[in-house]
């Protein structure tokens, strides 16, 4: 029976055998310590004004430890550091969904859909387009920038890595593209405002389709008025929501062409790999739509929440190499600013079409 409750474990990623091991504890206790460090940082004023979320510190304060001082630790604490890579970015990932409610989705109606269809869509396919053929960049780097770029910054960049199997110092890469051109939008948007000639709903819908962070997004619409920020943030959920439907487009797109390579290689096919963590995503989004969970929980959770994702931000850091980042060179911010400049330009052009539709 013992043996049977392990084995169900396995599909999902879990050893349970590494719970005894010495490096799984010390790697936790790491990551931990260092994410509760980065909170802290996040509560300093000069931080909250510059909206650096725990995140972002998260993974700048894992890059320092992981090229000094995890170097003569790294053999004693891998396995908790990995497992927090992994595992802990997955179950943050499903909980993200506690955040939204099909009714929000609802609220901004057709237009806000249709709006945030195709910005994901056309900025995620010129990222494709972009990185291969223009810039050169591996697929991966090319992959996890557009989809930061394209649906809620660092959380669609962490969700995105196991799905196409990426490389730490990629995924650190693409998180930095997302800290700088977001943190651009969220001061640059306000002062655009006063010249778009369009409302405060136009605009909000604007701001949330277009920015990449969550945090980008409440900054930008509040420093109009707390109408364009409701809206903002509306928007922006029903962006994160299509993260879910992302990834398993992803997976399928990705096995699609492995199995394409294996045919011609002589090879078997490889089977389609739903990632049930986005599944799950969509889930809990469902559970917190019912309001079934008091509200007092509910927050319970999106802090907690906020604790994995900053723990597995913290666990990808260390293993995060400087010269890997310095060697992939210029070619990913310029990626990320072309995008940028889409979303900014051609998405408020996008945005004012549609609402003109509706």
């Amino acid at each position: 029976m013992l043996s049977a409750i392990k084995n169900s474990f396995q599909p999902i990623g879990i050893n349970t055998k590494q719970y005894g091991d010495t490096r799984w504890w010390l790697g936790m206790l790491l990551v931990v310590v260092l994410a509760g460090a980065s909170v802290a940082l996040s509560k300093l004023p000069i931080m909250q004004s510059a909206q650096f979320s725990s995140l972002t510190i998260g993974i700048v304060l894992g890059i320092i430890v992981g090229n000094s001082v995890f170097a003569h630790i790294a053999t004693r604490t891998d396995v908790g550091v990995d497992y927090a890579k992994s595992i802990l970015l997955k179950a943050g990932i499903i909980l993200f969904g506690f955040r939204i409610t099909f009714a929000q989705v609802a609220g901004v109606g057709w237009h806000g859909l249709l709006t945030d269809v195709v910005m994901l869509l056309g900025t995620f396919i010129l990222a494709v387009q972009l990185g291969k053929r223009v810039f050169k960049l591996d697929e991966q780097t090319t992959i996890l920038i557009g989809a930061g770029s394209s649906i809620c910054g660092a959380a669609a960049v962490m969700a995105t890595e196991p799905v196409i199997k990426a490389q730490a110092h990629k995924v650190s890469v693409a998180v930095a593209t997302v800290v700088v051109f977001g943190t651009l939008s969220m001061f640059a948007y306000p002062i655009m405002f006063e010249y778009m000639g369009v409302s405060e709903h136009v605009y909000g819908i604007f701001v949330g389709s277009t920015i990449h962070e969550v945090a980008q997004v409440v900054a930008a619409g509040t420093a109009v008025s707390a109408n364009a920020a409701d809206t903002a943030v509306i928007e922006k959920m029903l962006r994160v929501m299509m993260l879910a439907p992302f990834l398993v487009g992803l997976s399928f797109w990705q096995s699609k062409k492995h199995a394409n390579i294996n045919a011609h290689g002589g090879e078997q096919k490889a089977g389609i790999t739903i990632p049930w963590f986005a599944v799950l995503f969509i889930v809990a989004s469902g559970v917190h739509s019912l309001s079934v969970i008091p509200q007092g929980t509910t927050n319970a959770i999106i802090w907690f929440d906020n604790i994995l994702l900053t723990i597995a931000m913290v666990a990808l850091g260390l293993r995060t190499h400087v010269g890997a980042i310095r060697q992939a060179g210029i070619k990913p911010l310029l990626l990320a600013g072309c995008l940028f400049l889409f979303l900014t330009i051609a998405g408020f052009a996008i945005n004012v079409g549609i609402a003109q539709l509706f």
